[in-house]
């Protein structure tokens, strides 16, 4: 389950703290939870976001950079961050037909995966998208590709008819 923190959340000095506490509460394994945090977030208050993302990432919890590219942060916090995850902002996603913004998407997934990190592209609306980002080597998408947002009750029946979303969930692209 992913689910975005923001700027107050991730400053919040007992965060890792309650965050255990609601995974004891509803016995959930650390490791089913994926938090987002955002380039703008972090650098709200570097330290006190480092000191919760390590903290949590310790306890199991994986990290993502969310809307990659769209902040001002420097990329050595990409390696000394505990980040499991970089999704590359849809802005990026939807310039892939024009030469600078494949050129830019190229980079980022490039740069996460020599980082170890899972790469996921956000706003795939596009079969030609999905294609470039496979060919390039990115290993997951979202976007109205695969689905628009849902209520929980119409998830089961996407889950069950749908190739394109496995292709989306799954562990790469291809």
């Amino acid at each position: 389950m992913a689910v975005n923190l923001s700027t107050v959340q991730l400053r919040h000095p007992r965060l890792p703290e309650m965050i255990g506490e609601l995974l004891r509460d509803h016995q959930l394994p650390a490791e089913t939870l994926e938090l987002e945090v955002t380039e703008t977030g972090l650098m709200e208050d570097i330290d006190a976001a480092a000191h919760n993302l390590h903290s949590l990432r310790r306890s199991g919890a994986l990290i993502a950079i969310d809307d990659f590219g769209t902040g001002y942060s420097s990329l050595s916090y990409l390696k000394s961050l505990p980040l499991d995850k970089i999704k590359i902002d849809k802005s990026f996603v939807q310039d892939i037909g024009q030469d600078e913004g494949a050129t830019i998407v190229r980079a980022i997934i490039q740069l996460g995966k020599s980082l170890g990190m899972t790469v996921i592209a956000e706003g795939v609306e596009t079969p030609e998208q999905e294609a470039y980002l496979i060919a390039e080597g990115c290993q997951e998408g979202q976007g109205y590709y695969y689905s628009k947002p849902l209520p929980a009750h119409e998830l089961g029946l996407l889950l069950r008819q749908s190739q394109r979303f496995d292709r989306a969930v799954n562990s790469e692209l291809r």
